[in-house]
């Protein structure tokens, strides 16, 4: 199962109301279950460079199915998952991607913020997963 088109819209304009409301130009980018983009949208003055990092940030919250600052937390130097962030054409360990939970606890899609502060992005991030009624994210074996 899939994130459907109308959660992905919705979700992208919740998302953008929270950049504005925080002055915070961003990219935000939705994934299906497939890590394959489903809706994105850049913000007028959003860095050219957000566009790859807010995809990224959704894909890798999609193919480990949390919250890409987690990863980061296991991809630091002698961590288990140390240069992680290299595979996959390139994933971003840092908070602003997180995974998109239906109502059955079955992953759908995920969402990538970028264009402020990782805090930033993450609170986005946060107000855009909302809307498809999810934020609670799946135990996994290896969060921390």
């Amino acid at each position: 199962m899939h994130v459907t088109y109308e959660q992905a819209e919705k979700m992208i304009n919740a998302a953008v109301n929270k950049a504005k409301e925080t002055e915070t130009p961003s990219c935000i980018a939705i994934v299906d279950s497939g890590a394959n983009l489903k809706a994105f949208r850049r913000m007028d003055d959003a860095w050219v460079g957000s566009i790859d990092v807010a995809i990224k940030k959704a894909k890798t919250a999609c193919l480990f199915a949390m919250p890409s600052g987690e990863l980061g937390k296991l991809s630091q130097p002698n961590g288990q998952l140390y240069s992680i962030e290299h595979s996959n054409n390139g994933l971003i360990t840092f908070p602003g991607g997180l995974p998109i939970i239906d109502e059955y606890g079955v992953l759908i899609g995920a969402i990538g913020v970028s264009g402020g502060t990782v805090a930033n992005d993450y609170q986005i991030a946060k107000v855009g997963v909302a809307v498809a009624g999810v934020i609670d994210h799946p135990k996994h074996p290896w969060r921390t």
